[in-house]
């Protein structure tokens, strides 16, 4: 039987990420795939630790594994651990807030159940799904970095930095992946995409977009090192 390991990188996420587990655990897999929850605390300072473990102990029966690092490294190193703690035959990468909807690995899978796909990225800009309009410079920044990726990838992805991202668990767990913080997108992209005969296909999904007053984190900065990153991982490997 297959197994989709869902990576949870946490980071002050008390408010949202028991509603995320929720969601994750109503899911119901096609072709009967396992699920394998593994969720990694980057040193929270609230209380999302008690809420993750009152979860754990109230569901017995998922198959939840949690580690806490010790000091705050970002959301990179939080993807690291989990991807190098997966089993899954596939492995899907989920924000603990509530902005990607869980009700949507199907849609995300099948490309790489039906034998098309190694790798699938959820786009937001693409598809009939609900989106929530807010921030038009961090739409257009985004955008931008998908283009600029796509000049050096030779991809044609519509949204380079989206969340949802699937892989087959062995391509991703082969990638050297360095970076720590918000770098992960473009470095991912810019390497997945030197694998030879690398399958790529896109989906699109829905987006709960959240203000900064409601925890959104990512700002300008990471914007220009997204950027940095695309040069970077393009001349290295």
């Amino acid at each position: 039987m297959s197994k989709l390991s869902i990576v949870i990188p946490v980071f002050n996420e008390a408010k949202t990420i028991h509603n995320v587990l929720e969601k994750i655990k109503a899911v119901e897999l096609f072709n009967c795939i396992e699920k394998e929850l593994i969720i990694i605390n980057d040193c929270s300072t609230d209380y999302s630790e008690d809420v993750i473990l009152s979860f754990k102990s109230a569901n017995k029966d998922l198959n939840i594994h949690y580690f806490k690092h010790l000091f705050n490294q970002g959301k990179g190193a939080s993807l690291k651990t989990g991807i190098q703690k997966a089993t899954g035959d596939y492995l899907i990468i989920q924000d603990a807030d509530l902005e990607y909807d869980p009700n949507e690995y199907n849609i995300l899978l099948k490309p790489i159940i039906d034998g098309y796909a190694d790798v699938v990225y959820g786009s937001r800009f693409v598809g009939g799904k609900p989106h929530r309009i807010i921030f038009f410079w961090h739409t257009t920044g985004n955008k931008l970095l998908t283009t600029i990726s796509n000049i050096f990838t030779n991809l044609n992805l519509t949204d380079m930095e989206t969340c949802y991202k699937v892989f087959k668990t062995e391509i991703i767990q082969s990638v050297n992946l360095k970076e720590k913080r918000f770098g992960f997108e473009p470095e991912i992209t810019a390497k997945i995409s030197k694998i030879p005969k690398i399958r790529i296909y896109e989906v699109g999904i829905s987006y709960y977009g959240r203000t900064y007053e409601e925890g959104k984190k990512i700002g300008w900065k990471d914007g220009f090192r997204a950027l940095y990153c695309i040069l970077k991982y393009w001349k290295n490997n």
